[in-house]
């Protein structure tokens, strides 16, 4: 109970930051805007086909989480409450609470950027339910991976060229299926044609949960 007491502290503590500052919510709308609209340029009154819109669904996906997520560590670095929290508080508890706020602001953020992009781009899915928990695994999954990364790198003197460098390679079991899902949800599949790929992406939240969390006291503290 005491845990879950200082977890939820951690992520209230996260919540009032980013409502004060609004850093990843501006930050992120303003990228998916600059994206869209590149996209809109360069395609013009061309057909914006499945697999392509699943691809530039990804890729803002991915960027977006690099823009709104990388102050999760580092802004403690930055504004020195990093010793601070070592003092107050245990690994477990920053790790899931950081993880935990990470998880609910990158399906907010992911959210946001889906609805601006059928609203301007004009595509249709045709199988919703495999779409959302597509779009919801993945914003899960990339937030998992972000978390441990932005640990990691809070210490180094170029954080925002580390954080796309390192989360790439590791985010790439999961953008392959990802955007294989989102591409087969696009053009109506069934259930059983993605399942192999939805299990393949659940098993990677979980495992690099697990990994993430066995390995952070060293990480945090080191």
């Amino acid at each position: 109970m005491v845990v879950l007491q200082r977890i939820f502290a951690v992520f209230l503590k996260d919540l009032k930051s980013e409502l004060r500052t609004r850093y990843a919510l501006t930050a992120v709308f303003l990228f998916v805007l600059t994206t869209i609209a590149i996209v809109l340029f360069s395609t013009r009154d061309e057909h914006l086909t499945k697999g392509f819109a699943a691809g530039i669904l990804w890729i803002i996906m991915f960027f977006s989480a690099m823009t709104g997520l990388a102050k999760s560590f580092v802004s403690e670095e930055e504004r020195g409450t990093a010793f601070l929290l070592q003092l107050t508080t245990t690994s477990t508890a920053v790790y899931f609470g950081k993880l935990l706020f990470n998880c609910i602001l990158n399906v907010l953020l992911n959210i946001t950027a889906v609805l601006l992009f059928f609203f301007f781009l004009n595509v249709t899915v045709a199988a919703p339910g495999l779409f959302v928990l597509a779009i919801l695994l993945g914003s899960f999954g990339i937030a998992c991976a972000v978390t441990v990364i932005s640990a990691i790198i809070a210490k180094a003197n170029t954080k925002g060229a580390l954080l796309p460098v390192l989360s790439f390679p590791l985010l790439l079991p999961l953008l392959i299926p990802g955007i294989e899902t989102t591409f087969l949800a696009l053009t109506g599949a069934k259930f059983s044609d993605v399942q192999g790929d939805f299990q393949m992406m659940g098993s990677y939240c979980v495992v690099v949960t697990t990994i993430s969390y066995l390995l952070f006291d060293f990480v945090w503290k080191e």
